[in-house]
């Protein structure tokens, strides 16, 4: 989760790059990713014979709607892949939603998904299931380094050399510099919402552990299938160089993220469902901000170009 713009303005595609991150980077990660997943277990505890309220629900539900959107609609289609265009205030709304995610930072989330499309399961991948091994042993080693592990490795080297349009976004860099004040406040927003009905501290925290430590463990564990799961397990109904996967029960969780054979055989695409029943909540989203005119250029896959890759497949 560091920053790749900071503390500089950006890091330079030259300097150098460590073979693991430092300490204080791992500790950080550490926390971002086990303090909500550890709260899992409390939230079970609290809610085991008394159940849970529906305000919390509530937040649970809309701040995990709200933050995966900032990721899907926001980093993974409109910043990483340009899939279509909007204006400034748009754009600061869903890096700062992305950044309450709890994912990491925009530039550097950008940075890590373009470089795993270069080199999509093959040596560069930072977060590639298949690299690790053959045999039952290999296809574990990979599937928790593309879940998680991959979090805790040394950055590819020059990476800012994939980001040179978002590295001159002054919007995008604020935002990334700020990035952990925004994940905190993904956090204590929900907690404010709560105690503002209740009034009392005991609000407070349960807004704080339903809204903002277990929405975004299952957040986390939501999109990071999309690495491992959706590199596995699923079909295939479009040629690519890879081992993407449509995965549906990922399609609904993660917001259509799951159709990720689709994605990488169109990756410029802003509509991941492309068949009408692949549900595909993201390109619902955006169809609806295109309607409102807050978007524009929404780049679609032609139909000549989806039949021939159905061919190249079959």
């Amino acid at each position: 989760m560091n920053v790749l713009s900071s503390p500089r303005t950006a890091l330079s595609a030259d300097s150098p790059q460590p073979d693991h991150k430092p300490f204080y980077e791992n500790a950080a990660m550490a926390f971002g990713v086990g303090v909500p997943f550890f709260s899992l277990f409390l939230a079970i505890y609290l809610a085991w014979g008394h159940g849970v309220g529906l305000l919390q629900v509530s937040l649970l539900i809309g701040m995990y709607s709200l933050t995966i959107l900032g990721i899907t609609v926001g980093y993974h289609r409109m910043f990483t892949h340009r899939a279509y265009e909007s204006g400034p205030v748009l754009r600061a709304i869903l890096a700062i939603f992305g950044s309450m995610a709890g994912q990491g930072p925009v530039i550097e989330w950008c940075a890590l998904h373009r470089r795993h499309h270069q080199h999509s399961d093959r040596d560069g991948d930072p977060h590639s299931p298949h690299l690790h091994g053959d045999g039952i042993s290999g296809m574990l080693r990979g599937m928790l380094h593309s879940h998680l592990g991959w979090l805790f490795s040394a950055e590819p080297p020059g990476l800012a050399r994939s980001v040179p349009d978002l590295l001159s976004d002054p919007i995008l860099i604020f935002i990334d510099r700020w990035f952990w004040l925004c994940f905190l406040l993904g956090w204590i927003i929900p907690g404010l919402i709560c105690a503002a009905i209740g009034h009392t501290w005991a609000s407070f925290f349960s807004g704080v552990l339903w809204g903002g430590l277990v929405r975004t463990s299952l957040l986390h564990h939501v999109t990071w299938s999309i690495n491992s799961v959706c590199h596995i397990w699923g079909t295939r109904p479009y040629t690519s160089p890879d081992h993407s996967r449509n995965n549906p029960i990922f399609g609904l969780l993660a917001f259509g993220e799951g159709w990720h054979n689709n994605h990488h055989a169109f990756p410029t695409s802003a509509r991941h469902g492309l068949k009408w029943w692949q549900i595909d909540l993201s390109w619902y989203t955006i169809r609806i901000l295109e309607k409102c005119n807050l978007i524009w250029n929404v780049r679609l896959p032609a139909e000549t170009a989806m039949e021939a890759k159905l061919r190249a497949a079959a």
